[in-house]
């Protein structure tokens, strides 16, 4: 039971969600800075994770849960530079969240969806993210708008007919054997 006890001391995001009172959030805070970089980065991962699975149900806890930990650590970039602004990146994240789940009924969840992520002023590349499940097209949507640029846009879509061909097909249009 004491190994159970020393790893869950050092589940600091476990920590997070077991805090009830204001006090708590301070006293955990200051351990966790104290902890150092890598627990601090476990703790953000962990977070990361929750954010990413999460469904519907969950939303007020999840906006809590990042109140609390922006009590407990206000500023992660005085630890590492690249954590400046991941309370700002969480946040939107989890706004995102509800919004598409406001959006979009739960009955017409199911299926195949897919994030894409264009900028039509420039010469780049489309991004699409296809084959995912609602809840996991629900985070890629969410964690990709909080970076999106003016003239970028961002799409999550429903699809309803899919036809997937492969260059080995034989029936198909065979791809040049050289050039």
């Amino acid at each position: 039971m004491r190994d159970m006890d020393a790893a869950h001391e050092d589940d600091y995001f476990a920590r997070l969600r077991e805090l009830r009172a204001a006090g708590e959030t301070e006293a955990f805070g200051k351990a966790l800075r104290e902890a150092g970089f890598t627990p601090l980065r476990r703790f953000l991962d962990a977070f990361r994770h929750y954010l990413r699975t999460y469904g519907e149900a969950e939303c007020a806890q999840a906006s809590e849960l990042l109140k609390r930990a922006k009590q407990a650590v206000p500023e992660p970039g005085r630890m590492s530079p690249s954590w400046t602004y991941v309370w700002r990146e969480y946040d939107g994240i989890v706004r995102t969240k509800a919004q598409v789940f406001r959006d979009v009924p739960a009955a017409d969840r199911d299926g195949e969806w897919q994030v894409l992520l264009d900028n039509p002023h420039s010469n780049q590349n489309i991004a699409v993210y296809p084959g995912l499940d609602f809840l996991e097209a629900a985070y890629m949507f969410a964690y990709f708008r909080t970076e999106l640029a003016n003239n970028e846009y961002i799409r999550l879509q429903k699809i309803a007919t899919v036809m997937t061909l492969t260059g080995a097909d034989s029936d198909g249009l065979q791809p040049i054997a050289s050039l």
